[in-house]
């Protein structure tokens, strides 16, 4: 009986028969190269993560608060004339020079042309080649032109100031906040400029390709962050105008309203004030919300599964280096070892031990993972508490704040900034505020700073601390109040395991069902998916047409008596049903975690379950998969009924119900 798939078949072997040798070669080549690639960038895949994914992601992120930075640094002018007597809060302006004004703002526009090819690279609506050096050069040009002028006006020591002005002598003149938020936008965008050379020169080595390999919820975090801004600097100047503030003073408040800091130290006292507050507070802290959400999702999605495969390989590398004498331990972690109950006879044995000694592997490799990653997100938050505090330490030297009274005022706010994470964390005391123009100006830029600093750690902490402790209740309990069903003894036993760090390994032996379950009755439909995705529709439809036809195949077969070709219809047959149940895993969520005999099903539908010694000449279908081999015997089991397509007989429907039992 002639097979669909034939005549596709023999075109293919046709052309590769064309094919000349040379070419023939080149493409062997290719695809050994690209299999070396794949294989390469599991078993290292942090070597180029950083370069072609992360860089893009901070520039991102930090380039449209870099912009900001720069429209506050050319929305006021840089210093101030304290009159006699007088404080910073009490003084007036001084005019700057026109050619301050003009470099600021061509640093401004070159900026914003530099983050709108970055967008446009990230959305893929411009190319590589041609995005990158508009962003590269914009960012060089805006940070060296920011420099410029601050070297400028801090070259004289009455920051260019006539000598006979009565603002000259240094007790009557003080520089404004918009003179630091430009020291800190020349900064951020000298640090993306040479993050994007970082990118550029891993693209043209070839490691990766020349586009962003971001996914959608990483393309939006740049949207978001613009979004963020912006509305955080309307607000802030519709504010100072209702409120007549200074506006670099209504951006200070309007940063202390969205990140729900509340110091009290500003705060609206009109009526419009008070009203547009309400909605403006919400919107802002709804956007701020989205922003956390796609930096969670972020670590989450890429940096987690990077840093975990790469473990992994690391620790699979010292553990088969480990392996005791006479093969009965294998060291898996620092402190656990595992160990063989008894010695493998067959391929098989040797399978189940490697396979629960990777599953362990990996196990200890993502627990050390999590507690790595706190380690390092706790070290981020303690520096940024501790580095922080010293600088306001220096800002508000004139308030005579210690080093211990800006440890508390930047604690308090780091808890208070944590509503946007968890709403229960509300502190806000207000006893100590901001007041010089230095210390309001990198308020701003370190409040933002501590939200996806303490976001990534929240997030590792509830993997680790939260999680051992959620255990550890459960655990004291099962000993004390709350025993659980396996009883005291059974607790302590498993206690005394984990603390002795040497795990048995077993054979389970058992007959060969599908998935590694046991047959039961009614056991077909437990485990059919209720909410069927699109690729899953497909992949029904595809296996219902295919099944169909190789069963009907099957039983021409065995009428005719070719039973060879039976069992290669039967065959077929299962590989459809087994590939439709993998594309509802790969869609499954928490991923699917397969078994041992889930795995050593899917080992023998490949025939490849034992060792190259051990198979036969005849592998065409494996052995236990092959239907009675003689017509006699198939005749006496055949008994007229459907399954599902219908004309099948006993022996091939009781291997149809075994597929239905697999554990997906």
């Amino acid at each position: 009986m002639s097979d669909p798939l034939d005549e596709p078949i023999k075109q293919a072997a046709d052309e590769l028969d064309l094919e000349s040798p040379e070419r023939r070669g080149q493409n062997l080549k290719r695809r050994d190269s690209g299999d070396l690639g794949e294989k390469r960038d599991y078993t290292d895949p942090n070597r180029y993560w950083f370069e072609s994914t992360a860089c893009p992601l901070i520039a991102g992120t930090f380039g449209p608060m870099a912009s900001a930075f720069s429209i506050c640094a050319l929305s006021s002018s840089w210093r101030v004339y304290i009159p006699p007597g007088g404080t910073v809060n009490n003084s007036t302006t001084i005019d700057d020079p026109k050619w301050l004004l003009a470099i600021n703002a061509v640093s401004l526009v070159l900026a914003l042309l530099a983050n709108g090819a970055l967008l446009l690279n990230m959305t893929h609506r411009l190319n590589f080649s041609v995005a990158q050096p508009i962003t590269i050069v914009g960012f060089v040009v805006s940070s060296g032109l920011l420099i410029a002028d601050l070297v400028a006006v801090t070259a004289s020591h009455t920051y260019q100031l006539p000598v006979s002005s009565p603002a000259a002598p240094a007790a009557r003149h003080a520089l404004t906040s918009a003179f630091y938020y430009a020291i800190m936008a020349a900064a951020i965008y000298l640090i993306i400029a040479i993050l994007m050379c970082l990118t550029v020169y891993g693209a043209w080595k070839g490691h990766y390709a020349r586009q962003f390999n971001l996914t959608a919820a990483q393309r939006t975090l740049m949207l978001q962050t613009m979004s963020f801004f912006t509305y955080l600097l309307l607000g802030a100047l519709v504010f100072s105008h209702i409120e007549k503030w200074e506006y670099l003073d209504a951006v200070y408040w309007a940063d202390v309203t969205l990140l729900t800091v509340g110091l009290g130290d500003y705060a609206p006292k009109t009526h419009t004030g008070r009203s547009l507050f309400i909605p403006y507070a919400i919107g802002g802290i709804v956007i701020l919300g989205l922003v956390v959400g796609s930096i969670r999702t972020l670590v989450l999605e890429r940096g987690q599964k990077k840093i975990s495969a790469r473990m992994m390989e690391k620790k699979r590398l010292r553990a088969v280096n480990s392996v005791g004498h006479g093969r009965q331990r294998i060291r898996v972690s620092r402190f656990q070892t595992m160990r063989f109950v008894e010695s493998y006879t067959n391929a098989a044995q040797k399978r189940e031990q490697e396979f629960k000694a990777m599953r362990r592997i990996q196990d200890c490799a993502e627990r050390d993972r999590k507690w790595i990653a706190l380690a390092v997100s706790t070290t981020a938050a303690f520096t940024l508490w501790l580095v922080g505090a010293a600088i306001f330490h220096v800002a508000e030297r004139d308030q005579g704040w210690t080093y211990f009274q800006t440890m508390y005022f930047a604690y308090v706010c780091l808890l208070t900034s944590l509503t946007n994470i968890s709403p229960t964390l509300q502190v806000g005391y207000g006893d100590f505020t901001p007041t010089s123009n230095s210390s309001k100006a990198f308020f701003v830029l370190w409040s933002l700073l501590a939200v996806p600093t303490l976001t990534i750690l929240i997030s590792d902490m509830g993997d680790t601390v939260v999680q051992l402790f959620s255990n550890a209740t459960e655990y004291i309990g099962s000993l004390t109040v709350l025993p659980s069903e396996e009883g005291m003894r059974s607790a302590l036993n498993k206690a005394w395991r984990t603390l002795t760090k040497t795990h048995p390994i077993r054979h389970n032996h058992h007959d060969l069902h599908p998935g590694g379950v046991t047959q039961t009755e009614g056991a077909e439909g437990d485990d059919e998916d209720k909410h069927l995705t699109m690729t899953d529709r497909i992949a029904d439809r595809m296996a219902k047409h295919l099944e169909a036809e190789e069963l009907d195949d099957a039983l021409a077969a065995e009428q005719a008596s070719d039973f060879e070709e039976r069992d290669v219809h039967f065959y077929n047959f299962l590989l459809a049903r087994e590939t439709q149940r993998l594309l509802k895993d790969l869609n499954a969520s928490p991923p699917k975690r397969y078994e041992w005999g889930e795995w050593e099903y899917f080992l023998k539908l490949m025939a490849n379950d034992a060792d190259a010694t051990d198979l036969n000449g005849d592998i065409l279908v494996p052995e236990e998969l092959r239907l009675p081999e003689t017509r006699e015997e198939w005749k006496k089991k055949l008994v007229d009924h459907r399954v599902d397509t219908g004309k099948t007989g006993s022996v091939l429907g009781e291997r149809i119900k075994r597929v239905k039992v697999v554990a997906v």
